[in-house]
């Protein structure tokens, strides 16, 4: 099964929109929504759906038993992320643990315990033709690269032997949930957007895709709101030896889509258009003849 991956640098370019089209384009069974910190894809690709839910748990955090507890003051003064308080006996912020176990091993009356926590809920969404593979973290929580990685894990479960196609709607940024999406995939596609915060954090994300040796192409929305940088993209690709793979204008005909809950693949308008060569053009890519596969 191919893994085709849709990252952005920063927030806003479109990559869930392009997501959400290539699934569609390609009639996908086996997708997934990756950023765990704020998923939308199921707000187009899951309806009348019902989901599976389940606790996600992530690092356990620490409990002080105040019937053991003989305030002796170790625990707080050898936690090294300040998340022992003792205003009113000895208390452990949750929000603050980060589940080292320090504070159990040098408490003398056993009162400190770790305890699993819940730092997220998974979701799937399954039906006889297609598997869709979410979560959502809980707020505060620290685990999102773990989580991301169960979220692939959940996917790849249930994909069928004869799946050739999983599309996977990646994070912004260059975090640990990028990290984490990144890991086994067998192409990036990098939706860039032509402004100066955009082309620096393409690069960003460029350098980040680099360092694990996947196949990687590079694609423009919005391109026509400022010709200038599209032309600075395209030019860094050529220098790179990167792939480019197309061009989606501005198009207020997507956001009207969007809201209605369809794909830009779904209405006649510019952007849908577009993102058929697009995709056309990563599907080449991804399938060409010297991994043994057929486009």
């Amino acid at each position: 099964m191919k893994q085709l991956l849709i990252l952005s640098g920063k927030g806003g370019t479109g990559k869930t929109t392009i997501a959400s089209a290539f699934i569609k384009l390609s009639s996908a069974k086996i997708y997934a929504d990756c950023d765990v910190d704020a998923p939308n894809l199921h707000l187009i690709m899951a309806q009348n759906i019902e989901p599976k839910r389940s606790d996600y748990f992530g690092m356990p955090k620490a409990e002080i038993d105040a019937d053991k507890c003989i305030e002796c003051g170790l625990c707080k003064e050898n936690c090294r992320f300040d998340a022992i308080s003792n205003e009113n006996g000895f208390m452990v912020d949750t929000y603050a643990c980060e589940g080292c176990g320090v504070c159990e091993a040098v408490c003398p009356a056993n009162a400190v315990s770790l305890k699993p926590a819940v730092a997220g809920e998974l979701t799937l969404y399954a039906d006889n033709n297609k598997v869709f593979s979410t979560a959502q973290l809980k707020m505060g929580s620290g685990t999102s690269g773990k989580l991301v990685t169960e979220v692939k894990k959940q996917m790849k479960t249930v994909a069928s032997p004869d799946t050739k196609l999983a599309i996977i709607d990646g994070s912004p940024g260059i975090g640990c949930p990028v990290i984490a999406s990144l890991s086994g995939v067998n192409m990036v596609l990098i939706v860039a957007e032509p402004s100066i915060s955009g082309i620096s954090d393409m690069e960003r994300i460029i350098k980040t895709a680099e360092t694990f040796r996947t196949k990687i192409g590079v694609c423009i929305n919005k391109h026509d709101t400022n010709p200038a940088n599209t032309e600075k993209i395209e030019e860094f690709c050529k220098e790179k030896g990167l792939p480019f793979t197309g061009r989606i204008p501005f198009d207020p005909e997507a956001v009207k889509a969007i809201n209605n809950g369809q794909t830009i693949v779904d209405v006649d308008c510019p952007s849908g258009s577009a993102v058929k060569h697009v995709f056309s053009s990563t599907m080449k890519l991804l399938f060409k003849e010297s991994d043994g596969a057929e486009a």
